[in-house]
């Protein structure tokens, strides 16, 4: 034991320490399906040379960074006793995969460890303890609502975020939460749009160089892992005189060679439009090279770099105002409504001028109907008796029967000589459309950075099926989605 755990203290404290006890100890199978040493790829050296206690690694396709952040924190869990490692995978098969690999590390060390200090004293699927060092190694699903629960992780593995089901950022958060004072976390994805848990994460990271190995500090340490990394991604040779703009530049920017302008000839055949989400180049593109997203995502990032801030903030930042009422102009007040409560969905009221379109306010915030009801004739009224136009959907009714009633309210929209206005399954498509063509080219009109976060996580699922992306809202884009079809039908009575 003594000697394990000196080696543990030599392995930690030498800049390749983990890299040579894992091409010593730890036996791996590669694409041929040959057991192998485990001896770090140019991928999994750069990560080590980076690396510091907090991590979030954005790559392409099969680098093999899940197998090799399992190697490490398997070596680390059998020489600190007292180590709970937890390696957490987006789907059961992916996290039974991941187990097999520790698995076959375990089975292929030599047998005076296995039975030694290493012998297992519970081991199942998803489980291994090692009771004489008080140190384990779990594997888990994302979609496990227990993960994480009770325990205090030593080191944490979260693979293939992007793809995490349900809200992957209160699942992340809940593991974190589990996180022990001192201890490693990496959170490792290839690309899967502009928008979720892993983005957002993405985004607050410190980038390349801000960070060296084993520097203390909380920061979020980035590594962008590209596809030409992997020394197998090579194809047929591509003369240089043949290469076209682009591959020229990528030759002349990182030095590609002929064989890997092939393979990348190849990608482009094989994956068509996703070839930059699946094998990354850069780390602005491969997000949203994605087909899911509803709108423009470079329309989207394009305004929200352009957005100036309220002129007014009202209701603790819930309502936002940019352009006040103007005597003379015509506007709509469009309300997607929630239930309400501490846990509810979000209301949401959007204020745009009839004529142009501009957003001129914006609420979102939890309210119960009556609330809801009370502060959208509030706003109808400062904006000249506005138009108001609700969602009857679900508590729609209920927010309309208060305006009539409690608020006294009577410029109500009417569809079919029904107050409310109706979304189905044939009026939410001509919504989505028409606010992604205003989206691309009347951008200026729309001035809230939360609605357009909103539209930037605002996919197509199974069946074309439109919604806000897991963990994500669309309340603003609903309402703004009413507003602007009340808006184009107003103003076709009108011509």
């Amino acid at each position: 034991m003594k000697t394990m755990i000196g080696l543990g203290l030599e392995v930690e404290a030498r800049p390749d320490g983990f890299m040579e006890l894992a091409a010593d100890w730890l036996r791996v199978r590669d694409r041929d399906g040959q057991l192998q040493p485990l001896v770090a790829n140019a991928a999994q050296r750069e990560f080590e040379r980076r690396r510091g206690r907090q991590n979030i690694v954005l790559k392409a396709r099969q680098m093999g960074m899940t197998t090799w952040i399992a190697g490490r924190f398997f070596l680390r869990t059998i020489l600190k006793p007292g180590t709970l490692t937890v390696q957490v995978a987006h789907t059961q098969a992916a996290a039974e995969a991941i187990f097999r690999v520790v698995q076959r590390m375990w089975e292929n060390l030599s047998e005076d460890l296995r039975e030694g200090p290493l012998r297992r004293t519970r081991a199942n699927a998803g489980q291994m303890v090692f009771g004489d060092l008080d140190s384990e190694f779990r594997v888990w699903s994302a979609g496990d609502e227990n993960a994480g629960r009770g325990l205090s992780i030593q080191n944490l593995h979260c693979s293939e975020v992007s793809r995490w089901p349900g809200d992957a950022r209160a699942t992340l958060a809940g593991l974190r939460a589990a996180l022990a004072p001192g201890g490693e976390v990496v959170l490792e994805s290839t690309p899967n749009g502009a928008y979720g848990a892993f983005y957002e994460e993405w985004q607050r990271g410190e980038g390349p160089g801000s960070r060296v190995q084993g520097s203390e500090g909380d920061g979020l340490v980035r590594h962008f892992l590209p596809w030409w990394m992997e020394p197998a991604y090579v194809g047929a040779a591509v003369d240089v005189g043949l290469m076209r703009e682009d591959e020229l530049a990528l030759v002349e920017r990182v030095g590609l060679s002929e064989e890997q302008v092939g393979f990348r000839r190849g990608l482009e055949r094989s994956y068509g439009g996703l070839r930059l989400q699946e094998f990354a180049e850069d780390a602005e593109s491969c997000f949203k090279a994605t087909g899911s997203c509803c709108f423009d995502v470079e329309a989207i990032e394009q305004r929200l770099a352009e957005l100036d801030e309220p002129m007014e903030r009202r209701r603790g930042g819930a309502l936002l105002v940019w352009l006040p009422a103007q005597v003379g102009k015509d506007y709509c007040v469009a309300v997607d409504t929630a239930g309400g409560g501490e846990d509810g969905d979000f209301a949401a009221v959007q204020v745009i001028e009839i004529a142009s379109g501009l957003q001129c306010a914006e609420l979102q915030e939890r309210l119960r109907p009556s609330e809801l009801a009370r502060v959208t004739a509030e706003l109808a009224r400062e904006y000249g008796g506005a138009l108001v136009a609700v969602e009857r959907n679900n508590h729609g009714a209920a927010v309309i029967a208060y305006l009539q009633t409690s608020e006294g309210y009577r410029r109500l929209y009417r569809q079919g000589g029904e107050v409310g206005w109706l979304t189905t399954s044939a009026s939410k498509p001509e919504m989505v459309a028409r606010l992604g063509v205003l989206l691309r080219e009347s951008g200026l009109m729309f001035k809230s950075r939360r609605l357009l976060g909103e539209c930037r996580t605002f996919v197509a699922g199974e069946r074309g099926r439109t919604s806000a992306a897991s963990g994500s809202h669309d309340d603003l884009v609903m309402a703004m989605g009413v507003a602007q079809a009340v808006r184009a039908e107003v103003a076709g009575r009108q011509r």
